[in-house]
């Protein structure tokens, strides 16, 4: 039988209808995308600041104090002043410090005899995300403090000048915000639409659709095309507040982006449509959703953690995952500028994801009543 946009159009309007009744959807659909980019735009800083560090200065001179001072004035430290080394260690151990610097006694009179003064930094190494960033601190602060107690300013056989692309500030929120609109459409186009389909059926509405002249795929595109503009309406709170609030760039084309989001869009929707049709409940359509859509998202799509760094199997993984390819075209529509031809391998990579679920969604969406 032949297609006809008048019966999918009565679909999609007899759905709009229903996500206009619930509260939930409305308030999933709206206020979901607000929060989490203010909760994560806020929130999330890789940059590490305000590391408390206990200071043990047992030498007490003039060239300790320009130490602990140099410490202090990086805008990275918090001084603690702590009477023992084991009272630094205790403090480390209670969480009430992240690292703690032990000046030895002795310390000026080793630089006065041009000898090689030593200090020990000692860091919690429980939390490894922030050891690193303390690590490259702590160096830049030893070249400082050689240059300003010890009037140390050895010359290098090669200066390397280094400027940073694309986010010359390495403003964490840049690279932040624009991963959300991925995060964002996947937690809202899988679960909504895992929930319409799975719903019909716990209703016994589904009997009845079934039993008019409509088709399958008439029923699939009038169902997932109000959650389509709701997902594209997550997308646009997502860059309204990143321009905005946030003042992200956006150095790319807005087509490309565009068609990127669409893409990205009907690769989920159809996996929501699939877990609904393949478990007919809301309760198993929901938990399915949640791991096989907002989990992968948020942990391997490399919104958090680059995939350079996994495992090679994992990096392997992360490719059947459609998060991965948009995170790409995201953040290089926004910071790079890319163009579609630059793009061409994650837009690839994508309509095949999107193709391969649309139809597996549509052939698991038959037309009967038995499972």
């Amino acid at each position: 039988m032949k297609f006809l946009w008048q019966r999918a159009g009565a679909i999609a309007k007899k759905e709009t209808r229903h996500v206009l009744r619930d509260p939930f959807t409305l308030a999933l659909s709206i206020g979901l995308p607000v929060f989490m980019v203010f909760v994560f735009g806020f929130a999330i800083e890789f940059n590490v600041k305000d590391i408390h560090l206990a200071v043990h200065d047992a030498d007490r001179s003039q060239a300790s104090r320009r130490l602990i001072d140099t410490f202090g004035s990086s805008h990275y430290f918090v001084i603690d002043n702590i009477a023992s080394p084991d009272l630094a260690l205790r403090s480390i151990a209670g969480e009430r410090d992240r690292a703690a610097l032990i000046i030895p006694a002795g310390f000026e009179q080793d630089l006065l005899a041009s000898r090689r003064a030593r200090a020990q930094v000692l860091l919690d190494g429980s939390d490894n995300s922030t050891v690193g960033p303390i690590l490259s601190y702590v160096a830049s602060i030893q070249t400082i403090a050689g240059k300003r107690i010890a009037n140390f300013d050895p010359p290098t056989p090669i200066d390397f000048k280094t400027r940073y692309l694309f986010n010359a500030e390495l403003n964490s929120r840049w690279f932040i915000i624009p991963g959300l609109a991925v995060v964002v459409m996947a937690i809202l186009s899988v679960l909504l639409t895992a929930l319409t389909v799975a719903r019909e059926w716990e209703n016994g509405s589904m009997e009845l659709l079934l039993s008019t002249p409509t088709q399958p795929l008439e029923i699939i595109v009038g169902k997932l095309a109000p959650y389509a503009v709701l997902g594209l309406t997550a997308v646009a709170f997502v860059y309204l507040i990143s321009r905005t609030v946030f003042g992200v760039p956006f150095v790319g084309s807005h087509l490309v982006f565009l068609a990127g989001c669409i893409l990205f869009l009907a690769t989920y929707l159809a996996q929501g449509l699939l877990i609904s049709v393949v478990t007919r409940k809301q309760q198993i359509a929901m938990q399915i959703a949640i791991m096989s859509g907002l989990l992968p998202a948020q942990l391997l799509s490399g919104f958090i953690f680059p995939i350079e760094s996994m495992p090679t199997f994992f990096q392997y993984f992360t490719m059947i995952l459609p998060a991965r390819w948009f995170m790409t075209i995201a953040r290089e529509s926004y910071l790079k500028g890319s163009t579609f031809l630059d793009m061409a391998g994650p837009f690839l990579a994508l309509a095949i994801l999107c193709t391969i679920m649309i139809v597996l969604a549509t052939s698991k969406f038959k037309k009967d009543l038995e499972p």
